[in-house]
């Protein structure tokens, strides 16, 4: 059995790396604009024919209306595409992407199966699952809104990097829980913990998009603003990475606060500084600033998606820093 995750991982793998690739032709090839433009088309008209005293429309610089490259927008960031062949590659890429989470899932069960527990003992295991959650989330999205698909692209590739470095590199055999594991707060905080983990991480996908595509909505036109030539508008970005920060971030405090109580329980202290805690506690004062800057009206929404982005790299770093750089009680996390 243990055999068979191990390949099921590879068949996943490569699942998800068809969806990036055909994620990538629909991004390559596509003509038609199926995002939103900055901003709609009878606001471009009516500042263009005040700015010319009523005569004929001018070109908005940094809208998709004056980039030959995309032409016309087709209308809102929620409209779907059309059933074009590079339109059909999209779709074709969803589905490798469902392909791809059913051998995930097939992954995680038999691992846990062999192992004969929850299948979040290590590292290993850990990025296993937190990227499965952050897949399954994905696809609830772009079934809600098929618009968002056109980051697909983003999500596949993270997926991708992910799954092959814990294939190549935090691979572990299995083994029994550690001591220290085996109690019920396994499984309250841990998976807690790597259901908000995987929240937070698909929440960094279209956080770095928004970052581009108001480069692009500006008139930047060169590496790596083009990278956003055909996702979703700005502000449509910006609301669905403010959307799953607030469901990510009152899980993960649950789960900080789940991890104290165990660890009253099994170290007889609820807080020591461990490193691990440590960088769990940044994280958490890093997300909870991005959202009270986010309620801030006087706060530029750039500013307020740099910060998420910062608190993306504490939860790597905690991830997988803390475990090569220092000592923690964690380290088999």
């Amino acid at each position: 059995m243990s055999a068979l995750s191990d390949q099921l991982l590879v068949v996943a793998i490569f699942a998800y790396l068809l969806a990036m690739i055909c994620h990538a032709v629909e991004a390559g090839f596509g003509t038609r604009r199926t995002a939103a433009a900055t901003v709609p088309d009878r606001e471009l008209a009516a500042v263009a024919a005040a700015g010319t005293g009523g005569g004929p429309a001018a070109p908005v610089p940094g809208s998709d209306l004056t980039d030959p490259a995309i032409g016309k927008t087709t209308g809102t960031g929620d409209e779907r595409t059309g059933w074009s062949a590079v339109g059909l590659a999209g779709w074709f890429a969803v589905g490798a992407t469902v392909l791809g989470a059913l051998f995930h899932l097939a992954c995680l069960v038999t691992r846990g199966i062999a192992a004969d527990r929850l299948p979040w003992g290590n590292m290993y295991e850990y990025v296993l699952a937190i990227t499965f959650v952050g897949v399954a989330a994905w696809l609830v999205l772009v079934y809600r809104r098929p618009s968002l698909r056109l980051l697909g692209l983003f999500v596949a590739l993270v997926m991708v990097a992910l799954l092959g470095l814990a294939g190549l590199v935090f691979y572990t055999p299995i083994a029994p829980l550690l001591p220290a594991l085996q109690s019920y707060w396994y499984g309250i905080h841990v998976s807690t913990i790597m259901a908000s983990s995987g929240l937070l991480l698909l929440g960094s996908v279209p956080a770095a998009m928004f970052l581009l595509r108001s480069g692009y909505e500006q008139g930047r036109r060169g590496f790596p603003y083009l990278l956003a030539k055909r996702v979703p508008a700005a502000a449509s970005l910006e609301r669905l990475t403010f959307g799953l920060h607030a469901i990510g971030f009152p899980v993960f405090t649950f789960a900080v606060i789940a991890g104290a109580i165990w660890a009253e329980h099994a170290w007889s202290r609820a807080w020591a500084w461990d490193p691990k805690e440590t960088w769990a506690f940044i994280s958490w004062v890093i997300y909870a600033g991005y959202l009270h800057a986010r309620a801030t009206p006087s706060v530029r929404r750039t500013t307020v998606t740099w910060i998420a982005i910062l608190g993306f790299l504490t939860m790597l770093m905690n991830l997988f820093g803390v475990n090569y750089f220092f000592e923690s009680l964690h380290s088999y996390a």
